[in-house]
């Protein structure tokens, strides 16, 4: 059994992967940029730097990226107080600490949206630790944020559990040297997923939550 799992947030815990899609692709065109909504969606997960270079052209004037991202957190901010949690959320969580886990939060959200979805999610009797962008040196898909994540939790890669639900999270935990278990939630295939490393893969909490007994968090 793990010592403890690392949980993303976004598009894994709570649903929120497509509207950031959609309030980067407005972001965008605001400042010119036309990108598909299909592409915009595939990026999400990385750290809002990463996603720019991702998407938009290198030639482009890096003097707005400041102002897009701004504008995509106006937009996305909207939305805080209608955040839901996937059902089985909250309760894969207190499994996990009720098996004697620590449960860690690693999320790319700033510390603030991060406050808005622990609000959504409403298990915090079950967290051990939370990390968000604002305390790593380098977003996913570098390993910075996992590595934060384990030092909070005190444990070494091989005795932690990453669940996440993008093909980012699974990169960044292959460089971290953490077994990623992905959930599909967040709109990505299976067989991305798979294809990036993801050791196990589940429709979504619920789901690793009715087979946790078998699944990598506790049978590794």
């Amino acid at each position: 059994m793990a010592d403890a799992v690392i949980f993303d947030v976004d598009g894994t815990l709570v649903d929120t992967n497509y509207l950031h899609a959609v309030c980067w692709w407005e972001a965008f065109r605001q400042h010119g940029h036309h990108v598909d909504m299909a592409a915009v969606h595939g990026a999400i997960g990385m750290g809002s730097d990463k996603l720019l270079d991702h998407l938009l052209p290198k030639g482009r004037d890096r003097g707005a990226d400041e102002e897009m991202t701004v504008a995509h957190r106006a937009l996305y901010g909207v939305f805080w107080t209608r955040l839901r949690a996937f059902d089985g959320a909250a309760d894969l969580l207190r499994a996990c600490a009720d098996r004697g886990m620590k449960v860690v939060l690693a999320s790319s959200a700033s510390s603030k949206e991060l406050r808005a979805l622990r609000a959504a999610l409403d298990a915090d009797d079950a967290i051990t630790a939370a990390t968000s962008s604002s305390e790593v040196g380098e977003s996913k898909p570098a390993p910075d944020l996992v590595m934060t994540a384990l030092d909070r939790a005190g444990v070494e890669p091989g005795r932690a559990v990453f669940v996440g639900d993008s093909i980012w999270d699974v990169h960044a935990c292959r460089k971290a040297g953490v077994a990623c278990v992905a959930v599909r939630t967040g709109g990505i295939c299976a067989e991305d997923l798979r294809e990036a490393g993801a050791v196990a893969i589940y429709d979504g909490t619920a789901d690793l939550l009715r087979r946790f007994e078998r699944s990598p968090l506790v049978k590794s």
